[in-house]
């Protein structure tokens, strides 16, 4: 996008933007005091590739103006009427409160239809119903409705108070007074102490810092907790905090409009008639938090909505279930359902008031309104019978459902909040449900799109392993070598002789104490760089205690960790650096600072001490290998082995290496390099070539290994989400290698998949060529290799393999082993073919994302994405953090969620169907915009796959049963037409078509909506297949709905005319008729009630005391009552009805026999599916009853496959721990930042505190049963299964055996890719001790169940 703005100046100027933004709130034309007063002409030239999206993303065109600013003069500014410091994101207020919650509501079609059905009911010549029957639960549905919204709008604003109202400090009239943030106005100087929250975003004036330098943190924006250095103009730096000087500036600023680019900002400040230009360094932006500053002024160039902090939030969206969506689409079918009958009622009364009713008027008169003709007096009559027939029909739909489904979803939300298992001890913080209308849709996620920083990691790094002139440290070790596991019990390294140590550090290798006592030149060497080579700077408090302050929390845990290990990093100067080796002070002279930048992947010093220079360098193993001299080749490849190791599991690594340089030529490079830094073009190109030629030639030092650190489970989560078949992508702000790394980390990249494509290139022709070529390689794969994994090969070639393994996880078994070969569809039991390739993985940077989400290439990376398993955004703004949700809602049509904790996050939790707040290190902003809260990315399983998908069974089995109960009901009163000459008269009393769906059938389906599962929550979390039907929506559909409705059709049939056939000439005992038309509706109504009932009992999965009490309640109570309302006592017109009626045996017969006819059929088909094609659920649960058996006894064992695709040879140690963005080496080296610290500062900061934690979860781990499955297996031999080895292993290699064998089997802390289960070799432990082999394993189904456990086969003996 392009923007030239003609201002008023002669010296125009020309803005370029490059990155897509929000239109921002448009302010009025600027208006200028009398002869100032002239119309600013602005022009705006959009690229024709700008679109038009959903959701008011981005808009095609829209004026765009500057904005002029006059500091100190409020009059001025105002006349703009720019947007104040007040901030909103509730959705109503309480004018818009009732038309817009209404408006809402009545978008549900259902409160539409039920609005029509009131209107209708108003009219008494149609409706033979009293209006008061659907005003009450109308209105009460609507309600409800609005009580909810209103909770939940008015939590938002309780917090949007809250922070308008917290307190900023302000200059009015030459003096600071207290405001409140919303008071706050354009043009306003506020001043800020250390760690209080940025208002507005400022125009930094000065601060208390040298050179008017201070420190943000920026975690609400970009996710980023490591602290980022602003500085103030050095001619506004002056105004100190002299009030005098503030009140009396009048500088006039004209800048961009407000806009949602965080890293950008452009503009330019006139005083005392000298322009100066503002960037983005200069300004500190709301949202951020002063640290390490005591104060600070700046000028309000934005303020509330218009900040960019709030230009990223993105616009609340009303957000509907899937559910909801086809609810409105089946109230359409069932309205053209309900139309069809009625339109059959309206002929057939017609005709039969032509030809009979016409005749016989002297027995059945017509209205005196209805004409006397024969032809328009039936058609008048018909007329009426249509409008009465949509009233009396109308239960195929009932209000009931509505107030149902909202009370069911309330328990669900309650459900979540009272687990304990999601709560988090250490901050008391327990899941929360902020709103109750999309608990279902948490068992329908498909995609997952999360945040990194502080989501799933902890963004705490520490120093775990190294590697020093070819030897690895870290592992302890015990007397033999062995290497010894960490565990909590395991003892630290002792490092109480270093006053400077820090009691959080951990290290477990004495080794390496051992080699610093010695005094090892290279181990002195390598620890004597970390502290020199870095931009960190120390801070002293007031008790003593040294603390630093980093760039990136990688560069702080590095320093810390030689300050541990004796090496500390005291103070530096701008050409000096004073270190502490071993108790003895060393100053080193700074000569350089080479710094880092994401071309370079390296950071150098030179220093120089006691007349010998030397370059100190670290930087990526695949930029520092090449730079290395041939010396070092055989300490290289030692090294790379150790890197290796240290990379897999999960640690980012660094290559340490130094050089010796003559003073000579150090003289003679520095006058090139000053000679460089001095020249108008290409300055970078030239200085990085000059720091690479003295990079040349380095020697090899070693390898740092540090963790980043991630959140407890994390690992374990994102594989099991992944086996239920739950896509994750990761979107971060983070560098590529960084997000590469923990993709690593967390098993959301693994050694199995292909090397990951990496989409970075800088423009749309070069970007669209990298996703075609992946795109192509992905296919050249599919064609040139065999199928990997399990699946039914024979379903693909015709023949061979009959096993394979069905994709909910169960194990298909040969028919020749004794048991019958299976595929049940209903949980997705075959393996879907374009899955099978699914090992790949896509890394995209936030640059090339920007053109790959433009039209014409959107489609193109939704593709790719979708063909990979792992998809990474690096380097991404929030706003595209919300296109790429976004793109996969469009055009997926899929359920997706998205997860974060920091503001950066809030757009794309807003826009997802989903999204859930992380209650973590980065403030609130997440959680308030969120549906759901959570304190650990952890506990996202369990929600997903325990409360998620047991609020969508219950919902789908709820809505099933509740429209075939309703449709037998109804249709009742369609096949009675038939009888009574289509003359709407109801079959049932008015007050049982009242009473139906309030007390005699809605309290059972409430209960089993509320507390129903099919299926304990360990199962739940230990089988996640059974969380694909959600994805696939297979439990509520068009096709279930379907079913239902037949089933209500042909159960309505049954009711009515076996009690019609039975009573239709049958007599009494007294030789009377012996039933008329009251009873004859008493007689189908307690059919109806008792079948109904029991049909509920049969969908029970999970009997509670509850069930039992109102289903077997509702049967009693409908006897007792029409026993008692059918009394005489109460003169109903009814009376005497119920007691003549249950008196006949033929009654209770007939209730017998109906009741038989229509629940057996629905026991015996339940019986076959679930013993001939039993879904992965009917297997879960026939487990689950025999692991309560007191009787059972089991081992339970796990068969492990040697992957079989090809491992990725790139290097996965490139994530090299260094800042997001350059360090402070220019800063440093220009001596700016320099100053003694003072000793009374009121508070500092901790930058980087390194915490090592154990990885045991100390809170509660929701997936415990599930990791810990196999530490209970008894003590008896086990049988392990092991893949098909090759002629080579099966001659080179001996298997080992017994309890060895199951140990050696827990490496694997994951399933395995699916695999096939017959022709396996089995190795098994005898009594006698002795290992026989087998080729083939044998089952036999008496005494042994096969299936498996997330792709484990389990044998299990009883």
């Amino acid at each position: 996008m392009f923007v030239k703005t003609l201002g008023q100046t002669p010296s125009d100027y020309t803005y370029s933007y490059t990155d897509y933004y929000l239109p921002p709130i448009l302010s009025r034309h600027s208006r200028r005091h009398g002869s100032e007063m002239k119309t600013l002409v602005r022009a705006m030239i959009v690229s024709p590739d700008v679109r038009l999206v959903p959701n008011r993303i981005l808009l095609d065109k829209a004026l765009q103006i500057e904005r002029i600013i006059k500091v100190n003069n409020p009059e001025f500014n105002a006349e703009f009427e720019y947007a104040n410091n007040y901030i909103s994101t509730s959705k109503y207020n309480v004018f818009t409160f009732l038309p817009k919650n209404l408006f809402e509501q009545f978008q549900r079609l259902a409160n539409a239809y039920f609005l029509g059905l009131l209107v209708l009911q108003l009219i008494p010549a149609v409706s033979s119903l009293a209006p008061i029957a659907t005003v009450i639960p109308l209105v009460f549905v609507l309600s409800i409705s609005a009580v909810k919204e209103a909770i939940d709008d008015f939590q938002r604003h309780r917090s949007d108070d809250a922070v308008n109202n917290r307190r900023s400090y302000v200059l009015r009239n030459g003096e600071i007074v207290e405001e409140r943030w919303h008071k706050v106005n354009v043009g306003d100087i506020i001043m800020l102490n250390n760690n209080d929250y940025i208002a507005a975003d400022l125009l930094l004036l000065s601060t208390s810092e040298p050179h008017s330098l201070c420190y943000i943190e920026t975690a609400e924006l970009d996710g980023e907790t490591n602290l980022k250095v602003r500085q103030a103009l050095p001619d506004t730096s002056g105004l100190g905090n002299d009030l005098a000087k503030l009140a009396a500036f009048d500088a006039e600023i004209v800048s961009e409009p407000p806009n949602n680019r965080l890293m950008k900002f452009e503009g330019k400040m006139m005083w005392n008639g000298n322009t100066y230009s503002l960037d983005n360094e200069k300004i500190l932006l709301r949202g951020c938090i002063l640290r390490n500053t005591q104060w600070c002024y700046g000028i309000v160039v934005f303020a509330g909505r218009d900040t960019k902090l709030m230009m990223n939030s993105g616009k609340a969206i009303f957000k509907r279930t899937n559910i909801d969506r086809l609810m409105n689409f089946l109230i359409i079918g069932i309205f053209l359902f309900l139309v069809s009958m009625c339109l059959i009622c309206t002929i057939a009364c017609a005709v039969w008031e032509t030809l009979i009713g016409y005749k016989f008027q002297a027995y059945l008169p017509w209205e005196s309104f209805v004409p006397s003709e024969r032809q328009n007096g039936s058609g008048t009559i018909a007329v009426l019978v249509f409008l009465s027939y949509i009233i009396i029909l109308n239960t195929v739909v009932p209000i009931s459902l509505y107030v149902s489904v909202e009370i069911i979803r309330l328990a669900h939300s309650l459900w979540i909040n009272w687990d304990l298992k999601m709560y988090y001890e250490k901050k008391d913080a327990p899941a929360k449900a902020r709103t109750t209308t999309l608990n279902e849709e948490l068992g329908q996620i498909e995609y997952i799109f999360s945040d990194k920083t502080g989501t799933l990691t902890q963004n705490i790094m520490t120093f775990n392993k190294c590697s020093i002139n070819g030897r690895s440290f870290g592992d302890p070790m015990d007397g033999e070598g062995n290497v010894i596991e960490i565990t909590e019990r395991t003892q630290r390294v002792d490092l109480s002789w270093n006053p400077y140590s820090e009691k959080d550090f951990e290290f477990f290798d004495s080794s390496l104490i051992d080699e610093i006592r010695n005094n090892s030149p290279m181990t002195k060497l390598f620890f004597t760089l970390l502290s020199l080579c870095h931009t960190v700077m120390p801070e002293v408090k007031k008790n003593g205690e040294l603390e630093y302050q980093a760039q990136s929390p990688d560069e702080g845990a590095l320093v810390s960790a030689a300050r541990n290990f004796g090496f500390v990093f005291k103070s530096r100067t701008p050409s000096t650096i004073t270190i502490e080796v071993q108790g003895q002070d060393e100053v080193y002279e700074l000569l350089n600072i080479l710094d880092f930048d994401n071309v370079r992947k390296r950071m150098s010093v030179i220093v120089k001490k006691d007349n010998k220079i030397q370059l100190l360098s670290k930087g990526a193993d695949t930029i520092m290998f090449d730079l290395l001299n041939s010396k070092s080749d055989e300490l290289k490849e030692l090294t790379t082995h150790h890197l290796n190791d240290f990379a897999q599991t999960g640690l980012r690594t660094l290559v340490l290496a130094y050089k010796d340089i003559s003073e000579r030529y150090y003289d003679e490079w520095k006058s090139r390099q000053h000679a460089a830094s001095l020249a108008m073009e290409g300055r970078d190109e030239k200085l990085a070539a000059l720091y690479e030629e003295i990079e040349q030639n380095m020697t090899l030092i070693g390898a740092t290994a540090i963790e980043d650190k991630l959140q407890d489970g994390v690992p374990e989560t994102i594989a099991n989400l992944a086996l239920a078949g739950i896509k994750i992508w990761v979107l971060t702000g983070d560098k590529q290698e960084t997000a590469i790394n923990i993709g690593y980390s967390c098993r959301l990249l693994t050694d199995e998949m292909e090397e990951p494509f990496i989409i970075d290139a800088d423009t749309q022709e070069e970007v669209e060529a990298q996703m075609k070529q992946a795109l192509e390689d992905i296919d050249n794969a599919k064609n040139s290799r065999p199928r990997q994994g399990g699946g039914v090969p024979g379903l693909q070639d015709g023949g061979g393999d009959s096993s394979g393994l069905y994709r909910n996880g169960s194990a298909k078994i040969d028919s020749s082993l004794g048991t019958s070969t299976h595929i049940a569809g209903e949980n997705g039991n075959v393996a879907n073919p374009e899955e099978e390739y699914g090992d790949f993985a896509l890394v995209i940077n936030g640059h090339s994302l920007a053109h790959a989400l433009k039209p014409e290439l959107e489609m193109t990376l939704l593709n790719l994405g979708c063909m990979c398993k792992a998809v990474i955004c690096c380097r991404v703004t929030p706003l595209q953090k919300a296109l790429v949700v976004d793109l996969v809602k469009r055009h997926k049509k899929s359920i997706t969620l998205a997860i974060g904790d920091g503001a950066n996050d809030v757009s794309m939790i807003k826009m997802a169907h989903i999204g859930i707040g992380i209650s973590g290190q980065e403030g609130m902003q997440a959680v308030l915009a969120s549906d759901y809260s959570l304190a650990q990315f952890a506990y996202l399983e369990r929600l997903l796959l325990v409360h998620g998908r047991w609020s969508y069974l219950r919902m789908c089995k709820f809505l099933r049963y509740f429209f075939y109960k309703n449709f037998a009901f109804t249709l009742c009163h369609f096949w009675f037409a038939f009888f009574c000459g289509f003359s709407a008269q109801t079959l049932f009393d008015p007050y049982f078509i009242s009473l139906y769906n309030v007390f005699y059938t809605s309290l059972p389906v409430l209960v089993l909506g509320i507390f129903d599962k099919d299926v304990g929550d360990d199962f739940c979390i230990r089988y996640p297949k059974l969380y694909e039907p959600g994805i696939q929506n297979m439990l509520f559909n068009k096709k279930m709905f379907s079913y239902s409705v037949v089933e209500g059709v042909v159960s309505s049939l049954v009711l009515f005319f076996i009690p019609y056939g039975t009573f239709n000439v049958g007599l009494d005992t007294y030789g009377r008729e012996a039933v008329d038309v009251q009873s004859l509706g008493t007689i189908v109504a307690a059919g109806l009630v008792v079948t109904a009932n029991l049909r509920c009992a049969l969908d029970t999965s999970y009997w509670t005391g509850f069930n039992h009490f109102v289903i077997w309640g509702s049967i009693i109570y409908y006897f007792c009552f029409h026993l008692a309302f059918y009394s005489d006592a109460i003169q109903y017109v009814y009376s005497g009805v119920a007691m003549k009626v249950f008196a006949l045996p033929a009654f209770w017969f007939c209730v017998l026999i109906t009741s038989t006819i229509l629940i057996l059929p629905m026991v015996a088909y339940r019986f076959y599916t679930s013993n001939v094609t039993p879904t992965l659920a009917d297997r879960v649960r026939l487990r689950q009853r025999l692991k309560k058996s007191k009787s059972k006894l089991s081992r339970d064992f796990r068969m492990h496959r040697q992957s079989t695709i090809r491992r990725s040879t790139r290097s996965i140690r490139s994530g090299y721990a260094f800042a997001h963005q350059a360090g402070f080496g220019e800063l440093i080296t220009s001596g700016i930042n320099m100053k003694e610290r003072a000793r009374d500062r009121d508070s500092s900061v901790i930058l980087t505190k390194v915490v090592r934690s154990s990885h045991a979860s100390e809170d509660g781990d929701t997936n415990q049963n599930h990791r810990n499955h196999n530490n209970a297996i008894s003590t008896a031999s086990p049988v392990l299964i092991n893949p098909k080895p090759t002629m080579q292993q099966q001659t080179t290699e001996t298997r080992p055996t017994g309890r060895e064998s199951y140990l050696a089997s827990q490496e694997h802390q994951l399933p395995q890719p699916a695999f096939s289960a017959a022709a396996v070799p089995m190795v098994e432990t005898k009594g006698n001790g002795k290992a026989q082999s087998s080729t083939e394993l044998q089952i036999r189904p008496s005494s042994t169940i096969v299936e498996t456990d997330n792709n484990i086969l389990f044998v299990e003996r009883l």
